[in-house]
């Protein structure tokens, strides 16, 4: 998504894009926070929904969030071991210069590694744990090494003006600052998935308090980690026609990478970034089959019964399965398609908004008077932060709807659209055929 976003904004978008996302994040993420803390529950978006929305609105509200919920992090399992892939198969044409990569090898590595996922998480949580621990030095100091050697070795840096400023219309719109809003999606898209802390609240000590300091946390370090990041890789870029816009390797950060530090040194970084990539996968797996598992707990989920069942060390394993066959379905349309990437990272983003908006409007608007603080709150700012976040969820919904390629043909077109209403409408069918004769929303409140 890096090139993507230096074709469609520059690296003006790659860096003060990534953090003016980083910052309206940080409101979403808050508001989120105060709301777990009161609410600190395995069910998360879809449990607040019903205890902050009026008795009458709290079966169709759960039922929406909820589905939103499983699709963006579902789908979010599909995006990040596709991204995996890919650096996978960069890097084997590195260290092999006659290797042709094509949309079925990296289909094939993408199933690979959607096997060892769910075989990961359906062990107990407690080794889920310690990979995540790891996670998080691992992501630091490797983006440190990252900076660090490539910086000191990649020679004829580019000035400042452009390292900083660049902007760049790759769109065919004409427009600079359509190019620079369109490329706010690699950030938005990085920036996301940070209420997985809450599906692990029932697994987590002093869950009032861990929990929204995990959403929190999460979105800051990646803030700050990920802003030095771009910096960096803007100054690492020697020829941006050459390298960004027509690079020889497969992807563009593998040719800036080769270009500045040599083959040595860009294999180390590619398995920095594959192993950061998969410890990434992992912790959505985990969000994505506790959330499952709560949602279908209350009999939302079509094989709800079934994705029940739990192993002797309590881990909901069919609702792993479920999800890893659902990415892997999702990803079919890679082997066809040249924007289907794309369409993946727009589908988790939106849907992901959209499930945010819902409780955090529902706490600004239904339960604003009666809602109980936890232990974690903002206080006065509660109100103002939750509207600025409302406001940049519906802003971005629709951004990242549009196309971004001029003139629009089926090939460059953003199908986004497309696969995110047939999934919701078939859930809003559900609801109105069924659903709304039985469902009540959450129906087990558990301690924590």
């Amino acid at each position: 998504m890096w090139a993507e976003t230096l074709v469609n904004g520059g690296t003006s978008a790659s860096i003060w894009g990534y953090l003016l996302v980083a910052l309206l994040t940080l409101t979403i993420g808050s508001s989120l926070a105060e709301i777990c803390s009161a609410f600190p529950t395995t069910g998360g978006l879809y449990f607040w929904t019903a205890q902050l929305s009026d008795s009458e609105w709290v079966p169709f509200m759960c039922w929406i969030v909820g589905y939103f919920n499983w699709l963006s992090l579902s789908v979010a399992i599909c995006a990040a071991d596709l991204g995996m892939a890919q650096f996978l198969v960069s890097a084997i044409s590195v260290t092999h210069s006659d290797f042709q990569s094509t949309p079925a090898i990296d289909y094939a590595v993408f199933i690979a590694i959607l096997i060892i996922h769910g075989l990961m998480n359906s062990l107990p949580i407690r080794y889920t744990g310690m990979i995540n621990n790891l996670s998080v030095w691992w992501h630091l100091m490797g983006i440190l090494f990252i900076i660090i050697v490539g910086l000191l070795l990649t020679p004829n840096k580019p000035s400042a003006s452009f390292a900083l400023g660049q902007v760049y219309d790759g769109t065919g719109f004409n427009s600079s600052g359509f190019a620079w809003l369109i490329g706010l999606l690699q950030a938005q898209f990085t920036l996301n998935g940070y209420d997985t802390a809450a599906h692990v609240s029932e697994e987590t000590k002093s869950a009032q308090r861990g929990s929204p300091m995990g959403i929190v946390m999460a979105i800051a370090t990646s803030a700050i980690a990920g802003t030095v990041l771009m910096i960096a890789c803007a100054f690492m870029i020697q020829d941006f026609d050459r390298q960004i816009l027509n690079p020889q390797a497969s992807m563009a950060i593998t040719q800036v990478f080769l270009d500045g530090t040599g083959i040595g040194w860009t294999m180390w970084f590619l398995v920095i970034i594959i192993v950061a990539m998969y410890f990434a996968g992992a912790a959505v797996v985990v969000g994505s089959s506790r959330q499952t598992y709560a949602f279908a707990r209350d009999g939302a989920m079509p094989f709800s019964k079934w994705l029940t069942k739990l192993t002797s060390y309590k881990v909901p394993v069919n609702a792993v399965w479920f999800n890893i066959t659902f990415a892997a379905l999702l990803g079919i349309p890679y082997l066809f398609s040249d924007v289907a990437f794309e369409t993946i990272v727009s589908i988790n983003t939106i849907a992901a908004n959209i499930s945010y908006f819902i409780p955090i409007w529902l706490r600004i608007t239904m339960a604003r008077k009666r809602f109980e603080r936890g232990p974690y709150n903002m206080g006065r700012f509660s109100i103002p932060c939750g509207i600025i976040a409302c406001i940049w969820i519906v802003f971005t919904s629709v951004l990242f709807i549009l196309p971004t390629k001029y003139p629009v043909t089926p090939e460059n077109m953003n199908f986004a659209i497309v696969p995110f209403v047939i999934v919701i409408g078939l859930a809003i069918l559900a609801y109105m055929v069924s659903g709304r004769k039985w469902f009540t929303g959450p129906v087990r409140n558990v301690d924590t």
